[in-house]
């Protein structure tokens, strides 16, 4: 009998946006084309807030539409922990 194990990748960053630091929760969804995280975070009113970045090249990129903006310019810096994490 031949067992596949297959780990969960998810993971915590702070970071700080919209002069604030915030707790970002990365997760890896599996069964999709290719490589795709699951972010969530929390809003100033304590709303989650969930979007998907996919890996475009090098880099990864937020695929979801209407986010804040202060979301969208730390985009850099999210991609930069995506691929510090999975090294």
């Amino acid at each position: 009998m031949i067992l596949h194990f297959t780990p969960n990748v998810h993971f915590t960053k702070l970071i700080k946006a919209a002069s604030k630091l915030r707790e970002f929760n990365f997760r890896k969804i599996k069964g999709t084309d290719g490589p795709l995280f699951s972010i969530d975070v929390a809003d100033d009113r304590g709303n989650r807030l969930i979007f998907k970045m996919q890996q475009e090249g090098n880099n990864w990129r937020i695929i979801d539409q209407d986010l804040p903006l202060w979301i969208v310019t730390a985009e850099n810096e999210l991609s930069e922990k995506i691929v510090e994490e999975m090294q």
